[in-house]
């Protein structure tokens, strides 16, 4: 299945700018012709959508189709950094600029040089550090930890987040000049309810994907099955659905496509108060959701690289602490045994 097609472009370029971007509705089409109109130049992108609406790929695909794509595309979570860490990720450090600096440290913006720097979460970049990040947007220059020697680097910056930076700054959360500086040309990615006509070709995708990764044939998605999906909120988008496909494509027998959401007896009844229904419309509730479908989605494993907390791109400790303040355990264990 092709990426994204256009009439009249080459089939595999198209594929390689657009990479693992699957669809064509109008509000996805909108957001790649922004992204074709930006990527040519150097300006600074700000990238904000829902959790799970692929910020990253859009990410790649502005330095694909940059003058810079032959340079590195470097990426940085600034959510699942510690801060007393981020500083050094970014900048680098001297041998002995602190305790445990037991050599010299290259930064990401030195890594990324002549190339793309991806500032993931980037509405979790702490106060203290945010005017050393604006001094490095504006200038082109900074310091490594420890030392005084001033590098000068030629970096295009795309940031990424899930939060209301606006609202941030009002609450004086973040600062308001570099917020101007990364909001030179915002891009904002529609949550896949907004586009629930791409939801049969996302399907499609991921079914072969996972069916090609485990060795395993789908050959029919039963219609209700597809209706059943095309019908879902996503509160967790792309990333949710395909997590709950992968799932899916393992129990699946006979080469038919089970339903993997949650069942329908889940949703409130006419007759029922609505505060007697399950919760699951508000952000507490989605949230609930999508940690619960992931943790299925990967046999209840929290941590490691194929555990729920690198799915949901979280820290371990992080993702123990949400499972913990809204009551998520395994299944017949009790929660103090399973998150120990």
């Amino acid at each position: 299945m092709a990426a994204f097609d256009r009439p009249g472009t080459d089939r595999h370029l198209e594929e390689h700018r657009f990479e693992q971007i699957v669809g064509s509705s109008a509000a996805l089409e909108s957001v790649l012709e922004q992204v074709e109109r930006v990527a040519p130049t150097d300006s600074t992108v700000l990238i904000q959508g829902e959790t799970g609406t692929g910020k990253e790929l859009i990410a790649r695909a502005i330095h694909n189709l940059s003058a810079r794509a032959g340079r590195p595309f470097v990426k940085v979570n600034c959510a699942a950094i510690p801060l007393d860490l981020l500083e050094s990720e970014l900048f680098g450090h001297e041998k002995g600029a602190f305790t445990g600096a037991i050599a010299q440290k290259i930064g990401r913006f030195e890594l990324a040089d002549r190339g793309t720097l991806f500032l993931d979460e980037v509405g979790d970049i702490p106060a203290q550090l945010q005017p050393k990040l604006l001094r490095v947007l504006q200038e082109q220059e900074f310091e490594r930890l420890g030392s005084t020697h001033t590098h000068q680097v030629d970096v295009r910056i795309v940031a990424a987040t899930n939060r209301d930076l606006a609202e941030m700054v009002k609450r004086a959360e973040f600062r308001i000049d570099l917020y101007y500086r990364l909001n030179v040309f915002p891009v904002q990615l529609p949550p896949l309810r907004e586009r629930r006509e791409d939801i049969p070709a996302l399907v499609t995708h991921s079914i072969e994907r996972v069916a090609r990764r485990i060795g395993k044939r789908i050959e029919q998605i039963p219609a209700d099955t597809m209706s059943a999906l095309r019908s879902y909120s996503w509160p967790g988008n792309i990333r949710e659905l395909q997590n709950l496909i992968e799932r899916a494509v393992i129990l699946a027998n006979d080469g038919v496509l089970p339903n993997p959401l949650p069942p329908p007896d889940a949703a409130p009844t006419a007759a029922a108060p609505v505060s007697a229904a399950p919760d699951a419309t508000t952000l507490r509730g989605s949230e609930r959701m999508l940690i619960l479908n992931t943790l299925t989605a990967v046999g209840w494993v929290v941590g490691g690289s194929r555990g729920a907390a690198a799915r949901l791109g979280m820290n371990r400790s992080t993702l123990i602490a949400r499972m913990k303040k809204l009551g998520i355990s395994r299944p017949g264990l009790p929660q103090e045994i399973f998150l120990k």
